[in-house]
């Protein structure tokens, strides 16, 4: 293991999976366990983690809100909260949202800098803002 990256961690990938049958659960380290901690943080709505209640991004509550200007920096503020908190190993640059109103699609994002190697990385969380409202054809 490289010893300037221990401090990324390693472990569980998330969410857990089994390559087959038999073999251990597939694990995730350094960068990439750091990006799918992001991706969970955004992910989880603060009450959902009943050992930590105040875990989480609060991401859903904009869901029927226009994504205006006043959203959105309401949004940024919250998801700048969440990863000062949270995610110690990251500093976060930047946070932009791309609206694609015509599919539903708020994509978020994060640009930030792994503080142990000093790497500026970024990824997109696609938020679905309209996943699970058209029942008309239920």
């Amino acid at each position: 293991m490289n010893d300037n990256k221990t401090f990324l961690g390693n472990g569980w990938s998330f969410p857990p999976a089994l390559e087959r049958v038999g073999t251990p659960t597939r694990m995730a380290a350094y960068e990439e366990k750091i990006r799918q901690s992001l991706w969970t943080l955004l992910s989880i709505s603060p009450g959902e983690r009943v050992h930590r209640y105040d875990y989480g991004c609060p991401v859903r509550r904009y869901v029927f809100e226009a994504m205006d200007i006043s959203t959105q920096t309401l949004l940024r503020e919250a998801i700048e909260h969440a990863v000062v908190m949270f995610e110690p190993r990251v500093d976060l640059n930047r946070v932009d949202f791309e609206v694609n109103d015509k599919e539903g699609i708020l994509n978020i994002t994060l640009d930030y800098t792994i503080r142990q190697t000093n790497r500026r990385t970024n990824m997109v969380y696609p938020f679905y803002l309209n996943e699970g409202t058209d029942l008309a054809g239920l």
